[in-house]
């Protein structure tokens, strides 16, 4: 038995040690790369557009609902498609529709045709084409690369993705602060953002055709209405992966809301304005990179230990959490976040991993759609409930309180389900 781990954890670092000389891991690498940085430009030309045409923070409100929305009601549809005609298609498709949205948009900028109607259909536009790329880019990784190089596969595709959102907006800002005063030439900015974005999706789709699948056995076609029934059976049929869903559930709403809403309110209260909210923002955003990219640290270990590591992971963060609500300067917000998001962003590699490999490839669109739904439906409703509790409790007592409730829950969990219990030996070896 020690000899046949030896022999496991050799192979797994050799593999890992050869990924980045996998060719499908690199186009995919590569093209999501650049894919992800100009998402950021979109994703700051938009708002920004909004409150030029209006000025109006309800005006924005309605742009980020019109764009998550779709997500929320659309991605278990969108994963079900994934999965009957290949994630690879689908996410050809879907960024093929998303650079000529935003070609769209940047022509009619430049024509001086910007319109708030434009802005809200582009916004609810972007938001449908997501609901089909997000499952189908979580689906696609499984059949590009080893299985025993999974999990270093998501830690530094996930890296990347996290190195996307602390540089691309940077990139986005030196190109819309390189044009002067002036709403003609505030457009032509916002125009030059988009069409930057569109720009990468197109060059993501080279790269993407690139890439060599596994071939999957021939799944059974049935309605569209079945197929996503049947993908929900599946969730419900098998307890370790419904309790960790309905974990998550809980998880999502206790911790998203403080995170997005309760965070500025106590930089503003307590630490001194927006300099100190960035700093905050960046020591989480540092601390999750730095969390998935070492995450193919203690692999072997974590795949038999999956469920109890989850578990004493959230009960740790929940002591964070509360730590949080107690803090008068900001290099002691920084720093509790900045260990949050490292045991934030190893956690949410295991988690991508755990679930490709538990789910067969010919469902796994529809479970990435789920998990991802769960989180993109609760996100909205865990704001609305902090931004309302924080009318009646100050923001100490609230950081407190959700750290509070999610220690319970995982404690909780670890007695009352078998989540604890869950490691390698519940996983689907994949083909």
């Amino acid at each position: 038995m020690q000899s046949l781990n030896t022999d496991k954890t050799t192979m797994s670092t050799t593999a890992e040690s050869h990924l980045l000389r996998n060719t499908n891991f690199r186009w995919l690498l590569g093209g999501g790369l650049v894919s992800m940085l100009g998402d950021q430009f979109s994703m700051l030309a938009l708002p920004w557009l909004v409150l030029s045409l209006t000025n109006d923070s309800l005006s924005l409100g309605i742009a980020v609902a019109l764009m998550g929305a779709p997500r929320a009601v659309l991605i278990l549809f969108g994963g079900a498609i994934a999965d009957r005609y290949s994630p690879q298609r689908v996410l050809q498709l879907s960024k093929y529709a998303n650079a000529a949205i935003l070609l769209a948009l940047s022509g009619l900028l430049m024509l001086d045709q910007a319109s708030l109607a434009l802005a809200y259909a582009a916004a609810l536009a972007l938001g449908i084409a997501s609901a089909f790329a997000i499952p189908a880019g979580t689906a696609i990784l499984p059949q590009a690369v080893p299985p025993q190089s999974l999990q270093s596969a998501n830690g530094l595709q996930m890296g990347a993705r996290q190195l996307s959102l602390l540089a691309g907006p940077l990139l986005a800002a030196l190109v819309l602060g390189a044009h002067g005063g002036g709403q003609k030439t505030a457009m032509a900015a916002l125009a030059a953002a988009f069409a930057i974005d569109a720009l990468t999706f197109l060059f993501s789709v080279w790269t993407l055709r690139q890439v060599k699948l596994r071939p999957l056995a021939a799944a059974t076609v049935q309605g569209m209405w079945r197929d996503m029934a049947a993908g929900l059976a599946m969730v419900w049929r098998d307890l370790p992966l419904r309790s960790c869903y309905a974990y998550w559930a809980v998880v999502a709403f206790f911790v998203m809301g403080p995170l997005q809403v309760a965070l500025p309110v106590l930089a503003s209260e307590r630490l001194h304005g927006a300099a100190a909210l960035g700093l905050l923002m960046g020591a989480h955003g540092a601390g999750t990179l730095a969390g998935m990219l070492a995450s193919s640290l203690g692999g072997t270990w974590l795949r038999r230990r999956f469920g109890a590591t989850l578990l004493l992971v959230d009960a740790v963060v929940g002591l964070l959490l509360m730590g949080l609500g107690q803090v008068d300067t900001a290099w002691q917000g920084a720093a509790l976040l900045a260990v949050t998001g490292l045991l934030g962003g190893y956690l949410q590699v295991a988690i991508f991993t755990w679930i490709q490999r538990r789910v067969a490839p010919a469902m796994l669109g529809r479970a990435m759609a789920l998990f991802m739904g769960i989180f993109l439906g609760l996100a909205p409703l865990s704001a609305a409930a902090t931004g309302a509790l924080l009318r009646h409790v100050t923001v100490g007592e609230l950081f407190c309180g959700g750290g509070a409730l999610l220690l319970a829950a995982a404690v909780a969990a670890a007695l009352l389900t078998g989540i604890p219990r869950i490691g390698e030996a519940d996983c689907v070896i994949q083909p």
